[in-house]
């Protein structure tokens, strides 16, 4: 089992960059395909982005793409994404979570392990 902390959020003005980090625990985070999700108020969690288990290969939701980039630092256990040009629309709870060990990288919801989630703040 894996435990997700994220870190990073806070309010930015528009156009402006933010870094999300997500640390995880124990010793097999090479084990873990890994995403990005995002809640706003009133809405369902979205997908934003994934990774594969070695970092070769990443995934985006068309409303970040380009302005986003999410990386991975297996020797460090940590996930990181790197958010910029933000907007206002971008402002939601960001989540971090990771798949089952083995399992492939997804867009889907359907990840096993959530961290508990930091709050983005973009304002216009």
């Amino acid at each position: 089992q894996v435990q997700l902390v994220e870190s990073g959020g806070g309010l930015v003005q528009a156009g402006g960059s933010l870094r999300l980090d997500c640390a995880a625990s124990g010793r097999t985070f090479t084990s873990y395909a890994m995403g990005w999700f995002r809640q706003a108020p009133g809405k369902e969690r979205e997908f934003v982005a994934a990774i594969s288990r070695s970092g070769g290969s990443t995934y985006y939701a068309d409303s970040v793409k380009g302005r986003f980039t999410i990386s991975r630092d297996n020797a460090k256990n940590t996930m990181y994404l790197q958010m910029n040009s933000l907007k206002p629309e971008d402002t939601a709870v960001y989540y971090c979570a990771a798949r089952s060990p083995g399992t492939p990288v997804t867009s889907t919801p359907r990840y096993d392990y959530w961290g508990q989630g930091t709050q983005v703040t973009v304002s216009s």
